[in-house]
């Protein structure tokens, strides 16, 4: 069996020191923000004052990963003799899929008997970032490359992604909800619950009046959706306010007897989108 690497992005949105620590190629994107730009992961502004920022009213504009960039570090891996496992941010949702398969297609034809193997998570943040735990752990039962693709194509339609918005007006700026359902609904109280759908888009749900209902309707989401055969582990990411995302991670735990999960921040390429005060629930479930 040929040693390969799984790489991701920065939209996986993994908790800090795992790519590290399983040895993960990890793509990524830029953002820039009051006339700066960032690495995804650059520790020169860190995450609470990029929210912080964007409170003030800065607002990000961010960047995929392009094909030149994908392609110098996918190649850095080939010439030393590993193949590459790619499982990328939805393409609904941004570009950086599409140029890592272009790259790994010009790749390929140079290194004729090296693999390189791309996949559409159709996920995003630690939704996508679980998806790259499972491959973490097919590698390590000694699956080969082949096989630990399959298995991810398998579980990626029951990788479900549920999640609320604290301010309506960062959707409206992405075109997610119109300008006057933001001001209603920002008048009202109004907060949106959201899912990822088979095709890796961002769906409005429901509604709910208040933050704390917004939260357990996260809650009642998993409850309708999980599949508890699958479901061994959830995992939590937020814009900025580990309080509520804690207090959803409480109420899993007590309402199912889940005690294995995982808490990080919505990284700035997502966050610009999504705002401060985003919380997201990731499980496995029956479907999407």
């Amino acid at each position: 069996m040929s040693a390969y690497i799984i790489v991701t992005d920065s939209n996986a949105d993994l908790v800090p020191g795992f790519a590290a620590e399983n040895q993960i190629l990890e793509l990524e994107l830029t953002y820039t923000i009051d006339g700066s730009t960032y690495r995804c992961n650059d520790p020169a502004l860190s995450r609470h004052a990029f929210y912080d920022m964007m409170r003030a009213g800065k607002m990000p504009i961010t960047a995929q990963v392009n094909v030149e960039e994908a392609r110098a570090q996918l190649e850095e891996q080939l010439k030393h003799g590993n193949d590459l496992l790619c499982i990328m941010f939805s393409s609904a949702l941004s570009g950086t899929y599409n140029s890592v398969r272009v790259a790994a297609q010009e790749l390929e034809a140079k290194y004729p008997k090296r693999r390189v193997v791309v996949i559409d998570s159709l996920a995003a943040s630690a939704g996508q970032g679980m998806l790259v735990a499972r491959a973490v752990d097919y590698k390590e039962q000694g699956l080969p490359l082949e096989e630990n693709a399959a298995r991810i194509r398998e579980d990626i339609p029951h990788q479900a992604h549920l999640f609320t918005v604290d301010d309506l007006n960062h959707l409206r700026r992405g075109g997610r909800v119109s300008a006057a359902t933001a001001l209603v609904g920002t008048m009202l109280g109004i907060k949106p619950v959201l899912h990822v759908d088979d095709e890796g888009r961002l769906i409005p749900t429901g509604k709910v009046r208040g933050r704390r209902q917004s939260l357990l309707a996260l809650v009642e989401g998993m409850a309708r959706q999980m599949d508890r055969a699958r479901c061994g582990r959830f995992a939590i990411s937020h814009g900025d306010c580990i309080e509520d995302a804690q207090f959803v991670a409480d109420e899993v735990c007590k309402r199912f007897g889940l005690r294995d999960y995982s808490i990080s921040y919505v990284g700035p390429t997502i966050g610009a989108h999504s705002g401060p005060g985003t919380v997201a629930l990731f499980f496995y479930a029956k479907q999407r």
